[in-house]
């Protein structure tokens, strides 16, 4: 246990003694500040004092598309969820989340963790493959530490970054949003799930968010890694890695609408927050069944990592 916990210092240290790991976290509160910046000055300040009725309206045009014939089922379901919420907000007097207030600043500052897992995979993808790239992985592998030690201290502190990462967001958006926005009493935020509308207290909902955008982050971040460890070229790694985390979400919603299989995709999983809005992807998805499914990609991934290796002859 030492031994990994020494590790894991050592791989922290080479992680944040680079220019570049300090340059993606300035980046990160910048992106944070320019967002609260860009929403102060764009927000209404004004209370919409018409709300019912422009719900009103919004249920007429939901009423509409699930009478049409034309429109995908897909559609008629988010049009059948907004039609509960909407109603349920005018019959218990429940107003929308205002735009000027730290909590739909902060539900916007979560969509920033896409960065972070752009950033974490870029640290991952090179905590392997810099390693044969500079020559310096016989000098880990000559310390009386086993293979699986090394490679498992790497993880972890890839890992580690990302959570950092993720606190550091969280908290730079809750003072950014106090600062602009004030701290207040918030409204429930509304959710259509088990064919019926329910409350969820906002900072619940917040760290809810937060919490769930973190599976797409430590998936992204593991499939990086091994193929950083497999093919020990991190240029291939964040790549690929890249463009899976920006086309394999559109790409499996897409043979969603025709394939039921599609719920065994990786990306189908990735966005458990699905379960929180009531949005699922694919129809009789439910959140035990992605979390199984996330559970055997994380295994299958890190079992090709670690016999990759702790197998091949990685000093030749």
């Amino acid at each position: 246990m030492a031994n990994i916990v020494k590790l894991i210092q050592n791989e922290n240290m080479k992680i944040y003694r680079r220019i570049s790991t300090w340059i993606m976290l300035v980046i990160l509160i910048a992106v944070a500040v320019v967002v609260g910046i860009v929403m102060n000055i764009t927000a209404s300040d004004s209370v919409d004092e018409q709300w019912k009725q422009n719900l009103q309206q919004q249920n007429e045009m939901y009423k509409t598309d699930l009478a049409s014939e034309d429109l995908p089922d897909m559609v008629k379901d988010i049009s059948k969820k907004e039609l509960a919420i909407n109603e349920y907000r005018i019959e218990h007097d429940i107003a929308p989340v205002e735009s000027r207030s730290t909590w739909n600043f902060m539900t916007i500052a979560a969509e920033i963790v896409s960065l972070i897992t752009l950033f974490t995979i870029v640290v991952g993808a090179s905590s392997v493959a810099s390693e044969f790239t500079w020559g310096t992985i016989k000098l880990l592998l000559i310390r009386p530490v086993s293979r699986a030690k090394i490679l498992l201290s790497k993880y972890l502190a890839t890992i580690l970054f990302a959570l950092f990462s993720l606190v550091l967001l969280f908290v730079v958006s809750f003072l950014v949003g106090s600062i602009f926005f004030g701290i207040e009493g918030s409204t429930p935020h509304l959710v259509y799930r088990d064919g019926a509308v329910h409350e969820v207290h906002m900072v619940s909902h917040i760290l809810g968010v937060f919490g769930l955008k973190s599976i797409n982050l430590i998936m992204m971040s593991t499939f990086a890694f091994m193929i950083s460890t497999i093919f020990r070229n991190s240029g291939l790694a964040i790549g690929l890695a890249i463009f899976l985390m920006f086309v394999g979400v559109n790409v499996t919603a897409l043979l969603a609408t025709k394939f039921e299989w599609a719920k065994y995709i990786l990306f189908a999983n990735t966005d458990l927050s699905q379960y929180l809005t009531g949005y699922v992807l694919v129809e009789g998805m439910t959140m035990t069944f992605s979390v199984i499914m996330l559970i055997i990609y994380f295994v299958i991934f890190n079992t090709l990592t670690w016999f990759v290796f702790t197998k091949r002859d990685v000093a030749a």
